[in-house]
């Protein structure tokens, strides 16, 4: 295995933890039976910095991960799949979009995500959960969760980008 996978997965091992960390720490429970977190930030400096494979790993894991060991267990499945695709979007959309101005990139990287985040989790409430259109009456907290989520993340980012030691880890070439 080369340096730069072995980099990799114990920064996505670190992130997966801190995700885990950042969503358990302080939440508020929603009338679904779901809660409003800041693992979002984690989830997308992850994606930000570890692009979009490694960051899907981290998010999905330290995410579902966060839901069972909180006792959200019924959620566990839908947010591995669901962060992992929010940090697969966020990833891809920053890369896209380049890093010439990170902060404004990484803001709308992470807002367009949330939307998918908004998405996946109110599709799973209908469906899968059996709660039908009730499920929307969290979809104003998941859009607040998003916001944050995007502009937190996107200004850790943009802070670390600043950084010498994180220029050097994390190079763009990486990815």
């Amino acid at each position: 295995m080369s340096n730069i996978r072995i980099r990799k997965l114990v920064f996505s091992a670190l992130f997966a933890a801190l995700c885990c960390g950042a969503t358990m720490v302080i939440k508020f429970p929603t009338p679904m039976g779901g809660y409003v977190h800041a693992g979002d930030a984690v989830v997308l400096l992850g994606a930000f910095l570890l692009g979009p494979g490694w960051g899907a790993f981290a998010a999905g894991l330290g995410s579902a991960l966060a839901d069972i060991l909180a006792g959200y267990m019924i959620y566990a499945p839908a947010t591995l799949v669901i962060k992992a695709v929010m940090a697969i979007t966020a990833g891809l959309l920053l890369n896209s979009m380049g890093l010439r101005r990170p902060n404004p990139s990484a803001f709308i990287a992470g807002l367009v995500s949330g939307l998918v985040m908004v998405a996946g989790y109110f599709l799973y409430g209908c469906f899968v959960l059996g709660l039908g259109l009730a499920a929307a009456a969290d979809i104003p907290l998941n859009l607040l969760q998003g916001v944050f989520g995007a502009a937190a993340g996107a200004a850790l980012f943009s802070a670390l980008l600043k950084t010498p030691y994180m220029k050097q880890v994390f190079g763009q070439s990486e990815k």
